[in-house]
């Protein structure tokens, strides 16, 4: 019996290897990194970053959230076109019931999409 969890837990030692090295390299690299690295605490270092422009307000400001939106929109829109490609090279082989299936699919978007416009979401101002 221990013979055996043995030869079973033996196929996973070289897993159990290479999650510690990885574990191992990164804490490393972590702490070589912070002996070696300069210490600069310059004022232009310190001061906030905002596109190579002076900071001209404060940096609590709130950003609008519908550039939020219009980017996650975005993404739901392209991750749909992920899904349709796979459908459209297997089309002749699922038949009736995944044509019906990807009319449902684009059908909750396009209803997605109507909502979002009808709320506001597409304005960009």
């Amino acid at each position: 019996m221990i013979s055996q969890t043995a030869a079973y837990l033996s196929q996973y030692f070289s897993i159990f290897i290479f999650i510690v090295l990885a574990i191992g390299f990164g804490g490393v690299t972590l702490l070589l990194s912070n002996v070696v690295q300069p210490r600069l605490d310059l004022e232009e270092k310190l001061s906030p970053y905002e596109c190579g422009s002076e900071p001209i307000s404060d940096a609590r400001n709130p950003f609008p959230v519908r550039y939020y939106i219009i980017a996650m929109l975005f993404v739901i829109f392209d991750v749909e076109m992920i899904f349709i490609y796979p459908w459209a090279i297997v089309f002749d082989k699922i038949g009736f019931w995944g044509l019906f299936e990807m009319v449902v699919f684009i059908g909750l978007f396009v209803f997605g999409y109507i909502y979002a416009w009808r709320k506001g979401a597409l304005q960009w101002e």
